[in-house]
């Protein structure tokens, strides 16, 4: 007779291996997947720092402090992209929605995500459902099940991501100069 593992065991082991494929746990919390949002944003930031650091730039860093020799046209155009907008959407709300195709955040989307623009599209749709169900006076169900493809879309562009970012987090961080 094959006796089944207890629910203890199996939620452990089901941690475990999710704490494995999202390259490792949090700190400090044994034992606990990391948040697949913040593997994304790591990867997604180590890209972009790589890429500007390429271009002899120094990486912006969040924390409202502004590092010597930054000169932020210079950090903004490389890392957004420059001239007009190669991606836009128009949201039954009536906004316009634009994005670059070049810059460092684009290169990174596309690494990640393996298809920019369809990122850029399933993405800015599916972050506007609710603002949409206000505009039409909609129930939010009601708008979902009309925007199903672009939200399988985002579920499954945000997989590949997920799979990718594991990846570009467990190899080493470059090092040395960056090339010429």
């Amino acid at each position: 007779m094959i006796k089944e593992p207890s629910r203890a065991a199996t939620a452990a082991a089901a941690a475990a291996t999710a704490c494995a494929l999202l390259t490792g746990c949090a700190a400090g919390a044994p034992g606990r997947a990391a948040d697949p949002d913040e593997v994304i944003k790591a990867a997604t930031r180590r890209l972009t720092d790589a890429c500007l650091i390429r271009q002899g730039l120094v990486p912006p860093r969040g924390d409202g402090h502004r590092q010597p020799g930054t000169d932020d046209a210079r950090v903004s155009a490389a890392l957004f992209g420059t001239g007009p907008a190669e991606l836009s959407l128009a949201l039954p709300t009536g906004y316009v929605v634009r994005a670059h195709t070049d810059g460092c955040l684009a290169a990174a989307q596309q690494r990640l995500y393996g298809d920019q623009p369809g990122w850029f599209r399933a993405s800015v749709v599916v972050n506007n459902l609710r603002p949409e169900a206000d505009h039409t006076h909609q129930d939010l169900a009601e708008v979902r099940a009309r925007h199903h493809r672009e939200i399988a879309d985002w579920q499954r562009l945000r997989a590949h991501a997920l799979t990718e970012a594991t990846t570009v987090l467990d190899a080493p961080p470059p090092k040395g100069n960056p090339p010429a």
